[in-house]
């Protein structure tokens, strides 16, 4: 078993496609982090009953099952988990750098610029009358300060990830089962983590770890499962069923905010919308997986798309995601001010979504490079001189 799942796990290293659309989750999560933002009106959320936080769970899942599946079958468990606790404590940094930063900007800008309602906006009004307590629950992931919901829900993910690829590399489908009776669990008994001041948190990760799990199940399976996999891909009669539920979805949708057009019978919207995101109500995931479905079928592998000069921002932008991200969460800030305090036009949204992107991609770029410089030896001058180290400072 462990052989083959080698195989397939290094067959499956250096996807481009998952560079692609964790670009373009990243991008559209900034898009639609900017309140009142007319161009968010483009983002997955608006064609559908799945968003770009779906795609975000469900493409880390599946990237870090490929990168530390393979660690686990080669090193062990001890190791592995290592690894995995280093990426978390990365995550844990970013985010309380990110939490306090933003928070305390916020603070700043709504008391310079006299705009109250900015603290409310985004969720830290606790900073007011209970800072350090507010700090502290910040710390423990019980602050729900606007758009950090999504890391938080990564760092509560890969902390119990080791388990999970534990499970996933041993007994998979198992493991998976698992994690379909903990997401039925959840919503039944309604569990969830509590937030501060009150509340509880936006992304139910009791619910939301069916996707991160089912990435990481996908990116562990087996050839017989593949093979499987691709035999219904090729079967008409279920990309037409995919097609159709994203088209009714869609439909009832676009009925939700324009309810006058009479898109849909009334019923249908109330059973669908709200979309019910905290939990990850089931319509959700299975509109997901249709995207996801029909996407593999028509995105292959070696899809000479990849090679476009255009795409290069976004995939960049993928490889780059956490850096992408942070700068992402300050920069939709950044936009909201911009677009409350400016003239509110549609060019205006326009250049604040553009420059934001911008912003971002040159932020990937950067680190991309930086990275790569990190990565040449100290003494390359040396060796093109083929003259030796003490030597050469002896002179």
């Amino acid at each position: 078993m462990y052989p083959s799942m080698k195989a397939e796990l290094a067959g499956r290293d250096g996807d481009l496609r998952l560079c692609l659309l964790l670009g373009i989750a990243a991008w559209f999560l900034f898009l639609d982090h900017v309140p009142h933002n007319a161009v968010s009106l483009l983002t997955m959320r608006n064609f559908g009953f799945s968003g770009a936080t779906d795609l975000f769970v469900f493409v880390g899942g599946y990237t870090a099952a490929i990168l530390y599946g393979r660690m686990m079958l080669e090193r062990g468990f001890v190791v592995t988990a290592t690894r995995i606790f280093k990426r978390l404590w990365q995550l844990y940094a970013a985010y309380i750098v990110l939490f306090v930063i933003y928070i305390d900007l916020i603070g700043y800008v709504a008391r310079k610029s006299r705009a109250s309602e900015l603290i409310s906006d985004f969720n830290v009004t606790g900073i007011v009358d209970h800072t350090v307590r507010t700090l502290i629950h910040g710390l423990l992931l019980q602050a729900k300060p606007l758009n950090l919901d999504v890391l938080q829900l990564l760092i509560v993910l890969m902390a119990v990830f080791p388990l999970v690829l534990f499970g996933m590399v041993r007994r998979p489908n198992i493991t998976m089962a698992t994690s379909a009776g903990l997401y039925a669990a959840a919503r039944h008994f309604d569990w969830n983590l509590s937030s501060f001041p009150n509340g509880k948190w936006y992304l139910n990760p009791f619910c939301w770890q069916l996707l991160f799990v089912l990435g990481a199940w996908l990116a562990l399976s087996g050839a017989n499962q593949i093979r499987t996999l691709r035999t219904l891909q090729e079967f008409a009669i279920l990309r037409a069923i995919a097609s159709f539920y994203l088209l009714f979805a869609l439909a009832v949708t676009v009925a939700g905010k324009f309810p006058q057009a009479g898109l849909v019978p009334d019923v249908l919207r109330d059973v669908f919308l709200p979309d019910h995101k905290e939990n990850l109500a089931p319509y959700r995931v299975l509109h997901f997986l249709a995207l996801a479905f029909l996407f593999a079928y028509i995105v292959s592998r070696d899809w000479s798309g990849f090679r476009w000069p255009a795409l290069q921002p976004i995939i960049k932008c993928g490889q780059e995601w956490l850096a992408v991200f942070c700068a992402g969460v300050f920069l939709s800030f950044a936009g909201h001010l911009v677009l409350i305090t400016g003239p509110d036009s549609l060019v205006m949204h326009v250049l604040v979504s553009v420059a934001g992107i911008s912003i971002m991609t040159g932020v990937a770029y950067y680190v991309s490079w930086s990275k790569r410089q990190d990565q040449k030896p100290a003494f390359q001058a040396r060796a093109m001189t083929g003259l030796p180290e003490q030597g050469r400072f002896a002179k």
